[in-house]
């Protein structure tokens, strides 16, 4: 019997290609808020499209504002050496639950800080497997270590921090005037970024009599040991050429020096924070230790001031300096503002806070996105993939309804710790959902699927 000749089977491989759109009325695209479609292909915007028809494969926002998801630029996560203070795991739990899809993490105050190649590798190893957004990586420029920081950009770091005060912790030492301009030498041409915290030693002293007084502490403080550090700092990224950027800006008067930096040219950028833009010194009280921080909440007139500068815009970021630590060291039984460690957990709420100031002066929401989304993904050199809704960046999208108010609850906190002074508040703005690269991480309250966030490398 003849028989037909069989047909090999061949072994095709084929790429599943992840397809999916998400359309709203509200979508927040680089030309403004219009009715649109995202069309997203494994994991990348493909194309913002007009407001498409219904199918199987659309999800539809209604109203909802669909934005590129926040990025924080300026969160201290501490793992490794201080995960009992924040983790990964904890830090990006509430990081997508307040619609932030990437962070970018300081060098302090994880042991080691990341001040060195190998530092920067035990970071990257302690990240692995835990996080639910992404996450990039900035260096630490320290007394000694300027011929690290080329090795460090070469190995994924973004860009730099340092300290002109005392940073609180002593793996991390701050720099003088000459060491800053030699680090500023070494970034020359890299276009990665230094960033400082700028305040003066030499301005500052120990809290004087009640060390639960706010106002001691202010006062123990000044402006001008942050005006005259800025002051500074510009003169070195004039001289320099080097982009310097002010981290966590709280002195209105520095504001004189980002107006003259932009009449000028020279490269030197400063981004704000939330407790600055909804706090004043006034409203503090005593002995509330979660409202300390470094450099400290001012004076309201000051944080009008700050507002002016939002709206004029000069400011190129905001951005949550989440920097928390166990209750404990925020002695919180003593109300001890004095010894308190200084830092405010505010990462998972972020964009209601500012969101909730922003609103009540009828500032438009464009505005507040584009310095909690695209500015700060431009300072980390992410912007080509992170901050906006355009084809080829990453699918990095919330759904954010920006009518809707809720009162901070300690329960519904994701930070390791429940201590943030946004306790009781209550804010605008509702985070609905959020996606990492196309893949639904929260929604409606609750968290989704795998721990999928990846280290970005530069």
């Amino acid at each position: 019997m003849n028989e037909k000749p069989r047909r090999e089977a061949r072994l095709c491989f084929v790429a599943i290609i992840r397809r999916v759109i998400l359309r709203s009325r509200n979508v927040l695209t680089p030309q403004g808020i219009r009715a649109a479609s995202i069309h997203i292909r494994d994991g990348a915007i493909d194309r913002v499209a007009e407001f498409d028809g219904a199918s199987d494969d659309v999800y539809d926002f209604g109203e909802l504002t669909l934005m590129p998801g926040v990025v924080d630029s300026h969160v201290h996560v501490n793992e490794p050496g201080r995960t009992e203070w924040e983790g990964f795991e904890t830090a990006t739990h509430a990081a997508a639950a307040g619609g932030v899809t990437t962070i970018v993490d300081m060098p302090l105050n994880s042991i080691p800080a990341t001040t060195s190649v190998s530092a920067l590798e035990a970071k990257v190893h302690a990240l692995h497997g835990k996080c639910r957004v992404d996450v990039a990586l900035w260096g630490g420029a320290v007394p000694g270590n300027v011929d690290q920081l080329r090795p460090m950009l070469d190995a994924g770091a973004r860009g730099f921090k340092c300290f002109l005060v005392d940073s609180g912790v002593p793996e991390f030492g701050c720099l003088d005037a000459a060491e800053v301009e030699a680090a500023l030498n070494a970034l020359r041409g890299t276009g990665a970024p230094l960033l400082v915290h700028a305040e003066l030693p030499e301005h500052i002293h120990a809290p004087a009599g009640d060390a639960r007084s706010y106002a001691s502490y202010l006062a123990s403080r000044p402006a001008q040991a942050e005006d005259d550090a800025i002051a500074l700092v510009f003169a070195l990224a004039r001289k320099t050429g080097t982009h310097a950027h002010i981290v966590h800006l709280s002195s209105a008067n520095g504001l004189e020096a980002i107006r003259l930096a932009r009449k000028t040219g020279v490269p030197f950028t400063a981004e704000t924070t939330p407790h600055y833009l909804y706090f004043d010194a006034e409203g503090v009280p005593d002995a509330a230790t979660e409202f300390k921080c470094a450099p400290p909440i001012r004076e309201h007139a000051n944080r009008e001031e700050l507002w002016r500068g939002v709206e004029e815009g000069l400011f190129n970021a905001i951005v949550s300096d989440h920097s928390p630590c166990t209750p404990e060291l925020k002695r919180m039984q003593e109300g001890d503002i004095a010894r308190a460690w200084g830092g405010i957990a505010s990462l998972q709420l972020s964009l209601s806070i500012v969101w909730t100031e922003a609103k009540r002066r009828k500032i438009a929401f464009e505005k507040i996105a584009a310095l909690m989304t695209t500015g700060p993904a431009t300072l980390a050199g992410l912007g080509h993939r992170k901050g906006k809704l355009a084809p080829g960046c990453d699918a990095d999208i919330i759904a954010f309804d920006p009518n809707a108010r809720f009162v901070v609850k300690t329960e519904h906190v994701q930070h390791r710790h429940k201590v943030t002074p946004y306790a009781g508040e209550t804010l605008a703005g509702v985070v609905k959902a959020t996606y990492v690269r196309g893949q639904k991480v929260w929604e409606d309250g609750r968290h989704l699927g795998n721990a999928i966030g990846e280290w970005i490398q530069r």
